[in-house]
């Protein structure tokens, strides 16, 4: 059985780590603390590659 139903479903995998670092970015900025944009930029590029990821996976996999 597939960990995901479907295929477009594995976006909402990589959508967590977009979140995160929307929320990585809004927090310190409201708090007038230093802003790591790096860090944030680099977890928006996991969470593009992890939907991806999990989309290849999820499309080939068998349907058993």
């Amino acid at each position: 059985m597939h960990l995901l139903r479907h295929p477009r479903n594995a976006a909402l995998l990589g959508l967590i780590f977009i979140v995160i670092s929307i929320l990585f970015l809004v927090i310190p900025t409201m708090g007038g603390w230093h802003v790591d944009y790096a860090g944030a930029t680099m977890l928006f590029a996991l969470g593009i590659a992890m939907a991806i990821m999990a989309y290849v996976l999820a499309v080939g996999s068998p349907r058993d």
